[in-house]
This record gives C-alpha cells, sequence and structure tokens, in this order.
C-alpha cells in the first residue's frame, strides 16, 4: 500500500497501486501508440497525471502485460460506467451486447495503434494464455452487464463465444478506415446473431435432453454413432 498523496507522489486521498494503475492505464495507451507498451509510455503517463515516476512504474512492474492487462480493466470500467442498470435492462439480451461491445469499440477508437501493438504482444506464443485469460474477462464483464446469472455450463459457453467473437471483432476494428467502423459494427452484427442461433439451439438440445446437459454422454454419442 502506498501512504496517503503528497505533492512528492501525485496520489490520490486513499489511492492505492491498482487504483493508480487503474487510472494511469488509459494515458499508458495514449503514448503507447508511439513509444510501444514500454517504461517510456509508462513514464510520459506518469508525467501527464503529475504522479513520481516510480511509483508508476511500480504500479505496471511486470512489463508489457501488466500494461495491457490495466487498460483492458480500464475499458471494463468505463464500458459499464456508460449504462445505468434500467437502461441495459430495457434492451432484448442481443440489443445488451451489442451496446456493450460497441461502447469498447467507441472507446478503443482513439488508441487503435496501442491496440494493433497490444494485439501483437498478445499473440506471442508465451502469451497466449494470459491473451485468452483477458478475452474470457471481457466476455464475463459483459455477460454479467447484460444480466446473465447462468451458473452452469451455460455460463462457461457464453463466455467462451462471446470471448472468440469479440477477439475476431478486434483484428477487424484495428483495420477498419469505413466511416465509423460501420464494416466493424456489421460484422459484429454478424457474429451477435450467430451466438443468438447458437443459444436458442443449444437451449432446445437441453430441453430435449431431460434439462441436464452431460458433456460425457454427448461425446460418447458422437464417438459411438454407427457401431450399434
Amino acid at each position: 500500500m502506498i501512504a496517503p498523496p503528497t505533492q512528492e507522489t501525485g496520489l490520490l486521498p486513499d489511492e492505492t497501486i491498482d487504483d493508480l494503475r487503474l487510472r494511469l492505464a488509459p494515458l499508458v495507451a495514449a503514448n503507447a501508440a508511439f513509444d510501444g507498451w514500454t517504461a517510456d509510455a509508462v513514464a510520459m503517463a506518469a508525467d501527464h497525471a503529475g504522479v513520481d515516476r516510480d511509483i508508476a512504474a511500480l504500479a505496471f512492474d511486470g512489463g508489457a502485460m501488466v500494461m495491457i492487462d490495466g487498460w483492458f480493466a480500464a475499458i471494463d470500467a468505463a464500458m459499464l460506467a456508460r449504462f445505468a442498470p434500467e437502461q441495459l435492462g430495457a434492451m432484448k439480451i442481443r440489443e445488451r451486447i451489442t451496446a456493450l461491445v460497441e461502447a469498447r469499440l467507441d472507446l478503443l477508437a482513439p488508441h487503435r495503434e496501442a491496440l494493433r501493438r497490444a494485439q501483437a504482444i498478445l499473440a506471442m506464443p508465451a502469451h497466449v494464455t494470459r491473451a485468452a485469460q483477458l478475452g474470457w474477462r471481457a466476455a464475463d464483464v459483459m455477460w454479467r452487464a447484460a444480466g446473465d446469472v447462468a451458473v452452469d455450463y451455460n455460463h462457461y459457453s457464453k463466455r467462451a463465444t462471446l470471448g472468440a467473437v469479440y477477439a475476431a471483432t478486434m483484428l477487424v476494428f484495428v483495420n477498419d478506415e469505413s466511416e465509423d467502423h460501420a464494416e466493424t459494427r456489421a460484422f459484429l452484427a454478424r457474429r451477435i446473431e450467430g451466438i443468438m442461433r447458437f443459444e436458442k439451439a443449444k437451449a432446445r438440445f437441453t430441453l430435449g435432453s431431460d434439462m441436464h446437459f452431460n458433456m460425457a454422454r454427448f461425446l460418447g454419442r458422437l464417438r459411438y454413432r454407427g457401431q450399434h
């Protein structure tokens, strides 16, 4: 824990290292477009915010992946702040998910070069597992905001599916030069339509299977089909 703020540290009242990371992460991203996800980007962000450089470096100790993780967490928080619960509650599920992803696009739009550089880092073999975790976290935040309370296998399938759609949408987004990113939004709409069809089909399958889905039994049927 960092001591209460002083003029020398630049910390806000009761601000922890985690809080500071969340506050500085968007500024780091703004500089990452030019300096990459490097210590220089952190130093520039610290200067902009009036925070001691050494304390800022401590907040992002661990390098580029910690910086990217912090930025994505800041995107999660900013996305949620855009919607009042009753605002999302008035929408259909499809509309909620679309609105949440498009809010992320709006937040990321000023920093597409930083996102492109982040994607290159996340694609490295050493970071594949962490990249998958970050994608899962984004999908989980969106599904929870959309009101999903599933605790069975649906909890996992929904997040895996949306995570894949979100990752694919980001790849389209970084290269989309259409007005208001129309191509990305159309791509997203098609993929979300696919999610909704999948969820409906899955629901029908579940209702026709004693209301319980047994993955082992399902895979067993696939494996031994035609042997009876």
